[in-house]
Protein backbone atom coordinates (compact mmCIF):
# COMPACT_ATOMS: atom_id res chain seq x y z
CA UNK A 1 0.00 0.00 0.00
CA UNK A 2 1.12 3.66 -0.92
CA UNK A 3 0.16 6.94 0.61
CA UNK A 4 -0.62 9.98 -1.33
CA UNK A 5 -1.27 13.31 0.17
CA UNK A 6 -3.51 15.92 -1.12
CA UNK A 7 -3.69 19.40 0.17
CA UNK A 8 -7.01 21.21 -0.62
CA UNK A 9 -7.62 24.79 -0.48
CA UNK A 10 -11.35 25.01 -0.15
CA UNK A 11 -13.51 23.98 1.69
CA UNK A 12 -15.85 21.43 -0.61
CA UNK A 13 -13.31 20.46 -3.93
CA UNK A 14 -12.76 17.26 -5.44
CA UNK A 15 -9.13 16.75 -6.84
CA UNK A 16 -8.60 14.45 -9.58
CA UNK A 17 -5.79 12.10 -8.40
CA UNK A 18 -5.60 10.04 -11.86
CA UNK A 19 -1.61 11.37 -12.40
CA UNK A 20 -0.99 10.13 -8.47
CA UNK A 21 -2.74 6.79 -9.55
CA UNK A 22 -1.01 6.07 -12.35
CA UNK A 23 2.45 6.42 -10.31
CA UNK A 24 1.65 4.38 -8.20
CA UNK A 25 0.45 1.65 -10.50
CA UNK A 26 4.00 2.22 -13.00
CA UNK A 27 5.73 2.19 -9.96
CA UNK A 28 4.28 -1.26 -8.99
CA UNK A 29 5.09 -2.62 -12.03
CA UNK A 30 1.52 -4.49 -12.82
CA UNK A 31 -0.32 -4.32 -15.62
CA UNK A 32 -2.99 -6.18 -15.10
CA UNK A 33 -5.04 -6.17 -12.13
CA UNK A 34 -6.77 -4.14 -9.58
CA UNK A 35 -5.91 -0.86 -7.54
CA UNK A 36 -7.97 0.25 -4.60
CA UNK A 37 -8.42 3.21 -3.30
CA UNK A 38 -9.24 4.24 -0.01
CA UNK A 39 -10.16 7.50 2.18
CA UNK A 40 -9.18 7.20 5.41
CA UNK A 41 -10.90 10.39 6.69
CA UNK A 42 -14.76 10.86 7.82
CA UNK A 43 -15.17 14.31 5.83
CA UNK A 44 -13.68 13.13 2.85
CA UNK A 45 -14.35 10.84 0.07
CA UNK A 46 -13.82 9.74 -3.40
CA UNK A 47 -15.60 8.92 -6.91
CA UNK A 48 -15.25 8.30 -10.41
CA UNK A 49 -16.87 10.79 -12.54
CA UNK A 50 -16.80 12.86 -15.58
CA UNK A 51 -13.44 14.90 -16.13
CA UNK A 52 -14.22 17.03 -18.98
CA UNK A 53 -16.56 19.88 -17.98
CA UNK A 54 -15.95 21.29 -14.68
CA UNK A 55 -19.44 22.09 -14.28
CA UNK A 56 -20.48 18.60 -13.37
CA UNK A 57 -17.80 19.14 -10.73
CA UNK A 58 -19.58 22.25 -9.93
CA UNK A 59 -23.13 20.66 -10.31
CA UNK A 60 -22.48 17.89 -7.98
CA UNK A 61 -21.10 19.69 -5.46
CA UNK A 62 -23.92 22.17 -5.49
CA UNK A 63 -26.52 19.42 -5.42
CA UNK A 64 -24.35 18.16 -2.11
CA UNK A 65 -25.33 20.88 -0.50
CA UNK A 66 -29.04 21.51 -1.62
CA UNK A 67 -29.32 17.77 -0.04
CA UNK A 68 -27.07 18.39 2.88
CA UNK A 69 -26.73 21.89 3.75
CA UNK A 70 -24.23 23.13 6.22
CA UNK A 71 -26.02 25.27 8.28
CA UNK A 72 -28.66 22.86 9.72
CA UNK A 73 -30.34 21.56 13.05
CA UNK A 74 -27.51 19.04 13.67
CA UNK A 75 -26.54 17.63 16.97
CA UNK A 76 -22.29 16.82 16.63
CA UNK A 77 -21.01 19.52 18.49
CA UNK A 78 -17.59 20.18 15.99
CA UNK A 79 -20.22 21.82 13.55
CA UNK A 80 -18.79 19.87 10.28
CA UNK A 81 -21.72 17.29 10.40
CA UNK A 82 -22.69 17.70 6.47
CA UNK A 83 -19.05 16.94 6.20
CA UNK A 84 -19.24 13.81 7.81
CA UNK A 85 -22.80 12.99 5.61
CA UNK A 86 -21.55 14.02 2.33
CA UNK A 87 -18.39 11.74 2.83
CA UNK A 88 -20.68 9.17 3.81
CA UNK A 89 -22.80 9.37 0.84
CA UNK A 90 -19.72 9.65 -1.70
CA UNK A 91 -18.13 6.75 -0.08
CA UNK A 92 -14.75 5.82 1.19
CA UNK A 93 -13.19 3.53 -1.45
CA UNK A 94 -12.79 2.94 -5.21
CA UNK A 95 -11.77 0.21 -7.36
CA UNK A 96 -10.40 0.25 -10.50
CA UNK A 97 -9.11 -2.43 -12.86
CA UNK A 98 -5.71 -2.32 -14.41
CA UNK A 99 -4.92 -2.92 -18.11
CA UNK A 100 -1.88 -2.09 -19.41
CA UNK A 101 -0.17 -0.92 -16.35
CA UNK A 102 -2.60 2.17 -15.69
CA UNK A 103 -6.41 2.45 -14.34
CA UNK A 104 -9.21 1.06 -17.23
CA UNK A 105 -11.34 4.41 -16.79
CA UNK A 106 -14.02 5.44 -19.43
CA UNK A 107 -13.26 8.10 -21.95
CA UNK A 108 -14.25 10.54 -19.63
CA UNK A 109 -13.66 9.36 -16.23
CA UNK A 110 -11.64 10.15 -13.52
CA UNK A 111 -11.02 9.42 -9.84
CA UNK A 112 -11.54 12.48 -7.82
CA UNK A 113 -10.69 12.82 -3.86
CA UNK A 114 -13.25 14.47 -2.41
CA UNK A 115 -13.14 17.31 0.20
CA UNK A 116 -15.99 18.31 2.57
CA UNK A 117 -14.43 19.73 5.45
CA UNK A 118 -10.93 22.07 3.93
CA UNK A 119 -8.68 23.16 3.48
CA UNK A 120 -7.08 20.02 4.75
CA UNK A 121 -3.68 18.38 4.00
CA UNK A 122 -5.29 14.42 3.49
CA UNK A 123 -3.88 11.40 2.66
CA UNK A 124 -5.09 9.01 0.00
CA UNK A 125 -4.10 4.93 0.51
CA UNK A 126 -3.44 3.22 -2.56
CA UNK A 127 -3.63 -0.32 -2.92
CA UNK A 128 -2.08 -2.16 -6.10
CA UNK A 129 -3.46 -6.25 -6.70
CA UNK A 130 -1.79 -8.00 -9.58
CA UNK A 131 -4.18 -10.48 -11.79
CA UNK A 132 -4.13 -14.09 -10.26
Amino acid sequence: MEKVTVRTTAHAQFVNIDREINRIIAHSGVREGVCRVFIPHTTAGVTINENADPDVVRDILASLDRLVPWNHNYTHTEGNSAAHIKASILGFSQTVFIQNGVMALGTWQSVFFCEFDGPRTRQVWVEITPAG
